[in-house]
């Protein structure tokens, strides 16, 4: 009986000591140990400085540690602060999918906000239909489009509901499922006379290529890897900030350029282009739709997961125009290698 009163004691002791813990404190401890900055997580919360000084006092009381020590114009994290530094961003995300969670999820009805993630290629071939489908099911929801900037760091802070990236870079810390492919060819101007209705391998690597590089923060474009990957050099002359650029790179040069079939189809209805196949085997891409692991029961986000999957269901394959012709879209080739399960070097 002693041992069951102890036992019981003791979990009154940790219920009085949580309850001296605002749960408000660890929203700004959170923002602190991100921002390693007074002045910084008094921005991200909309508090002022001596608000969030007198916060930390507090959370330094409560932990019996500094948390954080000043050195030179950073605060640093104590080895304490380091613990608590994922642990206390986990239980802010429970606590938040715990909250949000709702028996259903009516789309005709919900104001609900969806932060989603991906490349502008994504962005171009897979949401213009998308939005047009959730505008007629869900009129009040709202979608928010971010660059694949810092995609890992965005998914494991449960600041996005949903990553799509090629597979071979998802994280291994939360679900994640194949939601559509693709593959590669070559793009040109209409005009270049350099290129007639086929490309040949010694005729690529002798053009002059532009390349997308979208932020240095984000993996390498398949295409990229592939090529460094495998030492196939190709002569590049310039560098678009983005997919969406780079087919205006093209027009009016004798330029080439390798990029995804579903968006050279896209662009090549709308600019002077021509569509050939790449002539060296290139791997197959297959973009893949990831979210945290604490929303895989959220209603909504299955929903819109859900939406997105019959899109792509209901997407037509190009495959059927007149080769080298304006917005042809060619029979897929056959790939001699496949990017699925590998790595960047």
């Amino acid at each position: 009986m002693t041992i069951i009163r102890g036992r019981h004691a003791s979990r009154r002791d940790r219920l009085d000591t949580l309850r001296k813990l605002d749960l408000n404190l660890l929203v700004v401890l959170d923002a602190l140990l991100r921002e390693q900055s007074i002045t910084g997580a008094g921005k991200r919360l909309h508090l002022s400085p001596s608000a969030t000084s007198g916060a930390l006092s507090r959370l330094r009381e409560y932990f019996q540690d500094e948390l954080l020590t000043q050195i030179g114009r950073r605060m640093v994290p104590t080895p304490l602060g380091e613990v608590l530094r994922p642990n206390v961003r986990d239980c802010l995300l429970q606590i938040q999918a715990t909250v949000d969670l709702r028996p259903g999820f009516d789309p005709a009805t919900s104001s609900r906000k969806f932060t989603l993630m991906m490349s502008d290629y994504v962005s171009t071939v897979l949401m213009s239909p998308a939005l047009a489908r959730l505008q007629r099911l869900a009129p009040g929801i709202g979608i928010e489009l971010l660059v694949n900037e810092t995609p890992w760091e965005a998914l494991e802070r449960g600041e996005i509901d949903l990553l799509i990236l090629p597979k071979n870079f998802v994280s291994r810390e939360h679900p994640s499922e194949e939601l559509f492919t693709d593959d590669f060819v070559c793009i040109c101007w209409s005009g270049n006379s350099l290129i007639g209705d086929a490309l040949t391998a010694e005729q690529f690597f002798a053009l002059k290529h532009v390349v997308a590089r979208p932020g240095r923060q984000r993996p390498p474009t398949i295409d990229t890897w592939f090529f460094e990957r495998f030492g196939h050099a190709r002569r590049v002359e310039a560098v678009a900030m983005n997919f969406s650029s780079l087919p205006h790179l093209l027009v009016g040069t004798s330029r080439v350029a390798t990029v995804h079939r579903r968006l050279a189809a896209v662009f090549a209805a709308a600019l002077p282009l021509r569509i050939l196949e790449v002539p060296v085997p290139m791997p197959q891409l297959i973009e893949a739709i990831q979210w945290h692991r604490f929303r895989a029961n959220d209603p909504a986000r299955i929903w819109l997961h859900d939406q997105l999957r019959r899109v792509v269901a209901d997407w037509k394959i190009p495959d059927s125009t007149p080769l080298g012709s304006p917005a042809t879209a060619l029979p897929r080739q056959s790939t001699a290698a496949s990017c699925e399960s590998a790595r960047p070097a």
